[in-house]
């Protein structure tokens, strides 16, 4: 079928891309035990990663001639992005300016929130899988959970709303922490969403049978709380919401894998050694950093960008027999 004459991310299934996700930098300082092994992974060489310069230019293209109006941030981790705080304030002073939120593990927000925030930064969400300790030990190697909380905080505080939490439970990890994370949020303000685990780690070692799904989830609340479905519609949203006893708190479970969304996707992905790809978990992408370090004029690049999400499947296909885990992981793709 050939390409209509439209200037949008649009794709063979009527849905068109408006959310772009951008990852800073394939790095993290934590080493969680579904994303990555102990000892880390071999990291992209400097000279591979978009630059500052390369990185606007690419999300200009994106918010003046492709009509992407939602920017995330994502890693690795991007707090560990030199020079954050500057990158922010001309991604929000694009025109149109797009609506700029970032995905973090927490470690080293409580310092830097009220910088992101007075640059421009919108919302934030955090990650973060356990409320004790010792789990948090477990889950991520490191003894960082009183950072995390207090990053949170801080971002509360500079005024970012909503902060959101995001959540993945491990069966025989951290499966009983579901109704003390909630707990934690509704106390706290911050929005909570329970994500499936999908096979996106480095060890390709992901195992159906140890993934907690979103029914077991709203069942571990449901003992706990009273949960309604939210009265506004979800739209492009990953995540189904539940008012929380019949709020005004909520909580969301985003259910890639037993649920799929991919009919409502409004997403495209660019990597941080600037590869756009049309989905999470595709094993094709299109290498736009070349096309941008050999000169190649704005339209040129969109051009690319528009071929490759007009080639994108009806689905990720976790669930199909033929499923082969992206190459990839989470790390360098981008969340």
């Amino acid at each position: 079928m050939p390409r209509p004459e439209n200037p949008r991310l649009i794709d063979t299934f009527g849905r068109v891309a408006t959310d772009l996700r951008v990852s800073l930098t394939d790095r993290c300082n934590l080493r969680c035990t579904y994303c990555m092994p102990a000892e880390g992974l071999d990291w992209m060489p400097g000279e591979q990663v978009l630059t500052d310069d390369e990185l606007v230019r690419l999300m200009r293209i994106a918010v003046e001639l492709l009509g992407v109006t939602d920017i995330r941030l994502t890693g690795g981790e991007p707090l560990l992005r030199a020079g954050l705080e500057n990158l922010v304030a001309q991604i929000t002073a694009l025109t149109p300016r797009p609506r700029l939120s970032m995905t973090t593990n927490g470690i080293g927000l409580a310092k830097r929130a009220a910088g992101l925030a007075a640059a421009g930064l919108d919302r934030i969400n955090v990650s973060l899988d356990t409320v004790d300790p010792e789990v948090f030990r477990t889950i991520t190697r490191r003894d960082r959970l009183s950072h995390v909380v207090a990053g949170l905080a801080a971002a509360r505080d500079a005024g970012m709303s909503p902060v959101k939490v995001n959540a993945v439970l491990i069966r025989g990890l951290n499966e009983t922490e579901a109704v003390p994370l909630l707990k934690f949020c509704l106390a706290e303000g911050y929005h909570l969403r329970f994500i499936e685990q999908m096979p996106l780690d480095a060890q390709h070692g992901w195992n159906r049978g140890e993934m907690i799904t979103a029914a077991e989830i709203l069942e571990m609340l449901g003992a706990e709380f009273s949960l309604t479905p939210f009265p506004v519609a979800r739209g492009g949203a990953p995540a189904e919401r539940w008012l929380v006893d019949g709020g005004p708190g909520d909580v969301g479970v985003i259910a890639s894998v037993t649920r799929p969304f991919c009919s409502a996707c409004e997403r495209t992905r660019l990597t941080a050694d600037g590869a756009v790809r049309s989905c999470l978990f595709s094993n094709d992408e299109t290498d736009l950093r070349s096309l941008v370090r050999a000169g190649a004029r704005d339209e040129e690049v969109a051009d690319a960008w528009r071929a490759t999400m007009w080639g994108k499947l009806a689905g990720h296909e976790i669930n199909d027999a033929g499923f082969a885990q992206p190459i990839r992981p989470m790390s360098a793709i981008g969340g």
